[in-house]
Formats: structure tokens, C-alpha cells, sequence
């Protein structure tokens, strides 16, 4: 179990300014003292606590999706919290960047970012820690390896979400054929693993099949690169017969591309949502996809973070207050770090949403 608190950013030049009144008060009853006297973390009048989420993209559905669950989050706790998600509006990680910076100046209670680059990020999280700033990621667990950060919240184990696209492609490739795989970008910790993941599977279970490309091919998170790149994978392997793309750009562009060249005999797979890939099942050119909920994600992440600012502990078993964080795991913890996970993995296909009523 693991506590931190810390007092909003607001209220640190109140509180000296009380304290300094107090001492200079001298033979004031104590009892009148409320202020001095509150419990560690709470907040006073009209103070709420200041936590931004950062996202690799906006403007895309995916964390679109994760945007209602902070907002969600927003007005459940409006009476002690203040907060909202931004990001970069390109695939950008020195974007992403900037608007980190630019947050660590503003002096916010808590900051969570989804990094584009985790590695790259690492040193400006651990300069907002060093700041006062309660520090949270999610697609980024070697930043707990390396005490960068407070907490990483995963909806679930990465290699066994992995392991599920791997098993999707390989039983509806019956086992044999060539198959091209594609990530958001090669720095993307979340994504390789899910890769990782996957070929284990297939290599384990489905040894005829054969992986066109060890270096997985990259699709930006972006819908007109993901349909550019299955252009041109399909171009150049005319014998594919399956694909796994880790972001809904990659999955809904290559169906875009099948779609267009009319081609039934690739089995498209990898991470969407019910609402993109649903059309997808129904019209012929999707075949299988993973996900999770990213509203419950967002949520989830500024649940963990309100916690620490309000000294409270998180242990294993605590109820997140989102289906599939009623129950978290604590992995491991570094040094005051903590790598948390949930178990919201969810598999879609074309027999999961059959009257097209999809939940997000």
C-alpha cells in the first residue's frame, strides 16, 4: 500500500500566510484554528485540486473516449477537483512535450500523461515530481522501473492482452500464412508489448505462419497514414494473408484499403472500438479486435491521482469506481512508485454487437 499527499497549488501561499498569522496571534485560543487543525491533503473553500491528462492525440476517437471519463470523473468530484484532458493535435512527441512543460509552469496538483515517447518523457516527469506535482502515466510501466513517476494505471496485463491478438489471428488464419503487423510508433511501450505478446502466441502455437517483418511497420495513430501504410503493405506482399494493427488507425485503414481492392482473403485484426470496428464486422473486412473502455481508463487514472493527493493509500483490491477497477492489482511498487492494473480487456467480433448497438 502506498499513500502521498499533496495540498493544492492554490492554497500553499494561503496556508503560509495563515500559519505566519497564527504564530504572530500568540495567545489565540486554539480551538478557534480550524485551518491549522484540518485533515493532511483536504481543501479549503472554494480550492479544488488541479489534475490534467495529457493525451497522445486528441481529435481522435480513441481518447475522445478518454476525455468523457475525465470529465465524467470532472463533475462526480467537481467539489474538490478540477479536471480536464488536452494533448498534442499531432502524433508528435516533442508537441507532447511542450504542453507538459507548459503545465509543470502552471504548478497543477497532478499531471497524467499517456507518453508518446516514455522514455523521452521520463526526465520532464520526474522534473514535475521533483516540483511537488503527484506524477501518473499509463502505457509507460519503465517509468516505475525507474522511479520517474508516482503510478501507472494498466487496464490490464500487457502481455496477456497481447497474447489475444495473436491467438484472434492465428485461429482465423487456420494456422498458416504470412501475416504484417503495424504500432503507433516504435517508441510506443504498450504497443510493442502487445506485439511481443502476439508473435509469442503465434510462434508457440501456429509455427507455419510467417511474420513478413520483424520491425513492425508504423501507423502514426493516424487515420490517413494507417490507410496509406495498408496501401502499401498490401502492394508489397501480395501473399498476405493477415494483419494485426495495435491502433484502430491501423485496423480501420486497412479495411479502408481491403474495402477499395475488394480483397475478402486477409484476416484483419488488432485494437479498436465497438463503435469503429463494429461497421467494420458487419460490412466484411475486419475480422477480430481487442480493446477496453478508454473512458473508464480516464477515470481510473484521476481516481488513483486524487487519491494520493488527498494522503489516502492504494492497495490491492481497491475499487477504482469503474468496471474493471473494482478490483486493482498492485504489480509492483518502486521506491514510492506503483504499477497498477485492472482487468478490462475486451474481445469483439462479428457475433458481439449483432443488433449494431454498440457502447461506446
Amino acid at each position: 500500500m502506498f499513500s502521498k499527499s499533496r495540498l493544492p497549488s492554490t492554497l500553499i501561499g494561503s496556508v503560509a500566510t495563515i500559519a505566519l498569522l497564527a504564530a504572530c496571534a500568540g495567545g489565540a485560543d486554539s480551538g478557534s484554528s480550524t485551518s491549522s487543525e484540518s485533515s493532511e491533503g483536504s481543501t479549503a473553500s472554494g480550492d479544488k485540486f488541479r489534475i490534467v491528462t495529457v493525451s497522445k492525440i486528441e481529435g481522435i476517437t480513441w481518447f475522445q473516449r478518454m476525455s468523457e471519463g475525465v470529465d465524467m470523473f470532472n463533475d462526480e468530484y467537481s467539489d474538490v477537483v478540477e479536471a480536464y484532458q488536452t494533448g498534442p493535435q499531432n502524433h508528435d512527441p516533442a508537441e507532447q512535450i511542450q504542453i507538459v512543460e507548459d503545465l509543470i509552469a502552471q504548478g497543477v496538483d497532478a499531471l497524467i500523461v499517456v507518453p508518446i515517447d516514455p522514455v523521452g518523457m521520463g526526465p520532464l516527469l520526474q522534473r514535475a515530481r521533483d516540483a511537488g506535482i503527484i506524477v501518473g502515466v499509463t502505457e509507460a510501466t519503465a517509468l516505475v522501473d525507474s522511479n520517474e513517476v508516482d503510478f501507472d494505471v494498466e487496464a490490464f496485463d500487457n502481455n496477456t492482452f497481447g497474447r489475444g491478438f495473436g491467438e484472434g489471428l492465428c485461429e482465423r488464419m487456420g494456422g498458416t500464412g504470412q501475416y504484417a503487423t503495424s504500432v503507433g510508433q516504435l517508441t510506443s511501450e504498450s504497443h510493442m508489448l502487445w506485439l511481443q505478446g502476439a508473435i509469442e502466441y503465434i510462434e508457440e502455437n501456429c509455427p507455419d505462419m510467417e511474420n513478413v517483418s520483424p520491425t513492425p511497420f508504423e501507423n502514426k495513430n493516424d487515420d490517413q497514414v494507417g490507410y496509406d501504410l495498408a496501401k502499401e503493405i498490401l502492394g508489397t506482399f501480395p501473399d498476405l494473408g493477415g494483419y494485426i494493427g495495435t491502433t484502430p488507425a491501423g485496423v480501420s485503414g486497412m479495411a479502408r484499403a481491403l474495402a477499395e481492392a475488394n480483397k475478402t482473403d486477409i484476416v484483419n485484426t488488432g485494437l479498436s472500438l465497438p463503435s469503429v470496428v463494429g461497421p467494420e464486422f458487419a460490412e466484411g473486412w475486419s475480422a477480430y479486435a481487442q480493446g477496453w473502455d478508454p473512458a473508464g481508463w480516464g477515470w481510473a487514472l484521476n481516481a488513483v491521482a486524487l487519491k494520493l493527493l488527498q494522503g489516502e493509500e492504494v492497495s490491492e483490491g481497491a475499487d477504482l469506481g469503474w468496471p474493471g477497477y473494482e478490483s486493482i492489482k498492485i504489480v509492483r511498487e518502486n521506491g514510492g512508485s506503483l504499477l497498477i492494473e485492472g482487468n478490462d480487456i475486451q474481445p469483439y467480433d462479428s457475433t458481439t454487437f449483432p443488433d449494431g448497438i454498440y457502447p461506446f
